[in-house]
């Protein structure tokens, strides 16, 4: 089995959501937070040949990155090790039980309704991002008075704290303020549609990539 760039860089991402990677039979990959408050889901072009899991998939991909680009990863009879094969070069990667990764999904997440649907093009949340970084916004608002919808950035704890947002699609006629932890944001950069369930949750579907990301809503989110 050999990984292509475009799968190594989601799991970079996936990475990011959880230290710990379930990799199960077939060509689907999901991960999910410790706390179940973002799950994401990628079909990749690989074959994942049987079911392994890997402690701490940075550390991981940095050892993959020791090795040439062509490199074969073969999973030994009991799927305790992984070994690398690259040109003369030879790795073995020990793996751990499933058991051992806190919250691996196996199933994808079913949105028990949609309330709001837009789409964010790739320029819109790559601004969105920045603001909420140069401001240190802890909070990503999606609100909108029923005629327009806006992102803003700021916190939705202290009033005083410096706040932004971008008008980004026209409403539905619904009011609501829902809102996200800005570290919960964190997908691949592109253009998503974006579909929200004012039962908390909302779904970040990538438009160009077969990835989709789903983000649990905070408390003070509201709708009317």
């Amino acid at each position: 089995m050999k990984l292509s760039k475009e799968t190594l860089s989601v799991l970079k991402n996936f990475a990011s959501i959880n230290d710990g990677m379930v990799f199960r039979s077939g060509n689907i990959l999901r991960t999910c937070d410790t706390q179940k408050q973002i799950m994401a889901e990628t079909k990749i072009s690989e074959t994942i040949p049987s079911n392994f899991a890997i402690y701490d998939l940075n550390r991981f991909l940095s050892v993959l990155s020791i090795h040439d680009d062509d490199t074969e990863i073969e999973l030994d009879d009991n799927n305790k090790a992984a070994n690398l094969k690259s040109g003369r070069k030879r790795t073995s990667y020990k793996l751990c039980s499933i058991e051992m990764i806190k919250n691996a999904p196996e199933k994808t997440i079913q949105m028990p309704s949609v309330d709001v649907s837009f789409s964010l093009t790739s320029s819109d949340l790559d601004s969105i991002l920045k603001s909420a970084a140069v401001l240190g916004s802890p909070h990503i608002a999606i609100r909108s008075d029923g005629n327009k919808i806006l992102v803003a950035q700021l916190d939705s704890k202290n009033s005083s704290a410096h706040s932004s947002e971008l008008e980004i699609a026209d409403g539905n006629g619904k009011k609501y303020n829902m809102l996200f932890r800005t570290e919960n944001l964190r997908m691949i950069p592109g253009p998503y549609d974006v579909s929200i369930s004012f039962r908390g949750i909302a779904s970040f579907k990538h438009t160009e990539k077969d990835i989709q990301y789903w983000v649990a809503t905070e408390i003070g989110s509201t709708n009317e």
